[in-house]
């Protein structure tokens, strides 16, 4: 059953992660609230990590997928901090790029890595949503433009594509 939970929850779990966002950025949810959320998903990916890191080496694009995994709890733990420490919003708006740039990532060399047949096509509209949606959001944020709402849109539709696309395939 365990198995079972890891190969599909991230089904999920993306978009509620990119839906909690934007309810963070609209300010719906309360920094304590943020700050809960961040480490319930630092304990959910060294978790996943752990519990994965086998299974995840049988293939490059799993092991590609580790590495977002592995990178992405250490970024969220920086999100942790600075919502811990009131560590302000340059930390916070680093969190919030590293996952929209670390999956873009990983879509296009998932999108390489596969055949046609098994819908390459997905991670590479995936890796381009996210890959602009952070671009989007970094130039928000340098030039104090809203677009940190487009940008996680962006970013959870493509990387949502992917991560569906890889649980009904596989």
């Amino acid at each position: 059953m365990l198995r079972r939970v890891r190969e599909t929850a991230p089904a999920g779990l993306v978009p509620l992660a990119w839906t909690f966002a934007a309810l963070a950025h609209l300010e719906v949810a309360s920094p304590h609230t943020v700050l809960v959320a961040h480490v319930v998903m630092d304990v959910i990916l060294v978790a996943f990590a752990v519990l994965s890191w086998r299974d995840m080496q049988e293939h490059p694009v799993l092991r590609a997928w580790l590495a977002v995994i592995v990178v992405g709890a250490g970024v969220t733990l920086v999100g942790t901090y600075a919502l811990a420490v009131d560590g302000g919003e340059t930390l916070l708006r680093a969190t919030v790029f590293g996952w929209l740039l670390v999956p873009a990532v990983a879509l296009g060399y998932t999108e390489r890595a596969l055949s046609r047949e098994e819908a390459a096509w997905v991670y590479a509209a995936g890796g381009v949503l996210s890959a602009v949606g952070a671009l989007a959001f970094l130039y928000g944020s340098l030039a104090g433009v809203a677009l940190a709402l487009p940008a996680i849109a962006l970013a959870g539709i493509g990387q949502t594509a992917g991560i569906l696309n890889a649980v009904l395939q596989y």
